[in-house]
């Protein structure tokens, strides 16, 4: 077991890049970490890593290990899965990603309860509003809140989510409520952004009678947190893209007010997304209908 262990760590490192991170997901110390991958070299007798002060990379003994081991790790979930099937009691860990404001309020809030139903499954859950490869990390599920590309994997659509421009009234009464697209861009309205490596949130894609049309915004404040984006403009300082679940309490209580309600953003697809190896596992179908039903219980609550 010990064996199969230091594997288990070196797959994390490899895919994490640093003992840190892969010590943090499998609930164990740096120093630890460290150890068992020292084990696992000297038992292979070469140099799995390349060791700066920041980061680990795999030599190519360990690139080469990393191929062949993975293939046995993976082999022995699905094994275990299998079992799991079986028998009727699923175990293990899930690795589960999802966006910081949403995860939040809709995920990890439910974690407990789906523990107490499945006590023997080990939720582990990373929340970012960048996207997560999840391939690379081996996440095992993705929720996401937007526009879903990724053929490569596995897709269970939750709900369509309406969204919609809006501000605060203090920031309307400062800046004017656009009353067109064109006078959105044009008059130079602060429009809060979300920005991240890879991220198109500074093009707004909003409806028309004539259809739909992509419009570049701008705006001197942006952040990678969601969360902080509404912070904003509840204080007045723009105007925010959300989806209508996330703002409805502010529209309904008077803080925020809907902006260009003729010409609303296209609606997200809230969606879980998943390697197609997992398809089968049952402890992911488990979490996968318990989150789903639960996520459609509070958005529909909450858009009332």
């Amino acid at each position: 077991m010990s064996y199969f262990e230091n594997i288990k760590v070196f797959l994390r490192v490899v895919e994490l890049g640093n003992l840190s991170a892969a010590g943090r997901d499998l609930r164990i110390s740096p120093a630890v970490a460290s150890n068992r991958v020292k084990e696992l070299e000297k038992y292979l007798g070469v140099r799995l890593f390349n060791r700066t002060t920041r980061q680990l990379t795999p030599t190519e003994h360990g690139k080469i290990f990393y191929g062949g081991a993975g293939r046995i790790i993976r082999a022995v979930e699905d094994a275990e899965a299998s079992i799991a099937s079986v028998s009727g009691k699923p175990k293990g860990v899930i690795r589960v990603t999802a966006p910081l404001g949403f995860g939040r309020r809709f995920i990890a809030s439910g974690i407990p309860a789906f523990h107490e139903q499945y006590p023997e499954i080990e939720v582990r859950l990373r929340l970012s509003d960048h996207n997560v490869d999840i391939l690379k990390e081996s996440i095992d599920l993705a929720f996401r809140l937007g526009v879903i590309e990724d053929s490569s994997l596995r897709m269970r659509g939750i709900m369509d989510c309406e969204r919609v421009l809006c501000a605060s009234p203090d920031y309307i009464a400062k800046a004017g409520m656009p009353e067109t697209i064109d006078r959105l861009v044009k008059d130079s309205h602060n429009c809060l952004l979300l920005r991240f490596p890879g991220s198109s949130e500074f093009v707004w894609t909003l409806q028309t009678p004539e259809g739909v049309r992509k419009v570049e915004v701008a705006g001197v404040f942006d952040s990678d947190d969601g969360d902080v984006l509404m912070e904003w403009a509840l204080a007045g300082h723009g105007i925010v893209n959300k989806p209508r679940f996330e703002v409805q309490p502010f529209i309904n209580s008077g803080q925020l007010v809907t902006v260009l309600p003729d010409n609303p953003p296209t609606a997200a697809k809230l969606a879980v997304i998943f390697p197609h190896k997992d398809f089968q596992d049952p402890k992911l179908r488990l979490f996968i209908d318990f989150m789903a039903a639960r996520c459609q219980k509070m958005i529909r609550a909450a858009l009332q």
